[in-house]
């Protein structure tokens, strides 16, 4: 079995201030699968998408409370094409609500670093240079 797709569905508070800031990252929306309680943000073409789900339309979908306040539920990892990609989406992310909650990590070959959007999703943004990875 070989799975195409990942659909990744987040609550927000905020469907337009939800989009306003995906697309100010440089990120494409899905407008067929948008309206007033989702907004389909496309990251990777094809492949990849996160629908963030107004919380009352959320709750529609599972019988569990939704985490709220200082609880991590998941940290989601999304990688670039360059250290230039990651710091552009870092600092645009902080520039237009989001919070940075950790500084850069530079391992040689992996450089990181995260960031919280606005309702509080971790993101950890990666760019990984496979022909430096340490040799055992």
């Amino acid at each position: 079995m070989k799975i195409n797709q990942i659909y990744v569905n987040l609550p927000v508070k905020d469907v337009a201030k939800t989009r306003t800031f995906w697309t100010k990252l440089g990120f494409a929306v899905n407008e067929q699968f948008s309206n007033e309680n989702a907004v389909s943000i496309v990251l990777n073409e094809q492949s990849i998408f996160v629908m963030f789900l107004k919380e009352e339309f959320f709750k529609t979908f599972t019988n569990r409370p939704l985490a709220k306040g200082d609880t991590t539920q998941v940290l989601l990892a999304i990688g670039t094409d360059s250290r230039e990609d990651l710091d552009y989406i870092i600092q645009t992310a902080v520039e237009n609500g989001g919070s940075k909650y950790s500084e850069p990590q530079d391992n040689g070959w992996m450089y990181q670093s995260a960031f919280a959007d606005p309702d509080g999703h971790q993101w950890e943004v990666m760019f990984a240079d496979m022909s430096q990875f340490p040799q055992q």
